[in-house]
């Protein structure tokens, strides 16, 4: 089939590359954000996808808007069989749903009809699930509510992060993906309704709602921690200072909510049950330390508090 691939971040990757390597399908283009300016001389950042199709010689569509006529335009002339979607990141509506023969064919990071939305992964986690997995499914104007073509599942570790686990189900994924567009081309499988039980929602996470709210469990604290790691990233505030918390460890010691305790090799905070062990944090503006040397040097008092 003639592809236009819809993908922005690293995620999305190793599916375009598994599809630029196969021999049943051809990437017309690809569809991606466009460039971000970063660093001190605010140089323009291409998207990872747009990274790959440079590399492969491969057309990048890159609209401020997926509105936009003139990609209505070109995806037209293009006159793709399918469109398959990782991670994209702006929402595709009529009529360039209509485009593509066999539509529009999202790739999805959780076992739909859980976690619709932009940051399931992340919700798989924070909420202790210990399966989740990948949807391949038929976009329509609903969030992610449209037929499922396939899925495969995923074990959720006790020790994953955001980062490992997406690493993770973006290289299942793949193969789920390329999987369904081949059955997809010969007619060997057709989307299934999603169960209207189960359903659940993993709205965007943003730096507010990664602050550590201390007051909580400490599986909880724990769980939380793992699903904002490394992005956007845990905080707290310790008087003054604002620090990005990396993964902690539960402990059987007893404090307060939100009250630290330091010795010579560890750092605690109390939660509503049990205390935490910080291993690795980062004030804002400095690297990335071991807990409990900025701890020496921050000269905390006795009565310190996270907040």
């Amino acid at each position: 089939m003639r592809l236009v691939f819809a993908g922005t971040p690293e995620p999305a990757v190793p599916s375009l590359r598994r599809l630029l390597a196969s021999d049943r399908h051809e990437v017309v283009a690809v569809l991606t954000r466009p460039d971000t300016v970063a660093g001190r001389g605010r140089k323009a950042v291409r998207s990872p996808i747009a990274r790959l199709a440079d590399e492969h010689g491969v057309e990048v569509l890159a609209p401020t808007r997926a509105s936009d006529p003139d990609l209505l335009a070109r995806l037209t002339e293009l006159a793709p069989d399918c469109c398959p979607v990782v991670a994209y990141g702006n929402l595709l509506r009529a009529p360039l749903l209509e485009v593509p023969k066999f539509g529009w064919i999202n790739l999805h990071f959780s076992l739909l009809p859980a976690w619709r939305g932009a940051a399931p992964v992340q919700a798989a986690i924070a909420a202790g699930d210990e399966v989740t997995g990948a949807s391949t499914f038929l976009i329509e104007e609903g969030l992610d509510t449209g037929p499922v073509f396939g899925v495969v599942t995923e074990r959720v570790t006790p020790t994953d992060t955001a980062q490992t686990l997406l690493d993770r189900l973006a290289e299942t994924g793949a193969v789920l993906l390329e999987r369904t567009l081949d059955g997809i081309e010969d007619g060997a499988i057709a989307p299934q309704p999603q169960s209207h039980d189960g359903v659940s929602h993993a709205p965007k996470v943003t730096v507010d709602s990664a602050r550590i709210v201390w007051t909580l469990p400490p599986a909880i604290v724990e769980r939380r921690i793992r699903s904002v790691t490394p992005a956007p990233g845990a905080w707290t505030t310790i008087g003054e200072t604002r620090l990005k918390v990396g993964p902690v460890q539960q402990t059987d010691v007893t404090l307060p909510a939100g009250r630290v305790a330091v010795s010579k090799r560890e750092v605690l905070i109390g939660t509503a049950g049990t205390a935490v062990r910080l291993d690795r944090i980062q004030p804002q503006g400095k690297k990335e330390m071991i807990a409990a040397d900025w701890a020496r040097g921050a000269h905390l008092p006795d009565d310190a508090e996270a907040r």
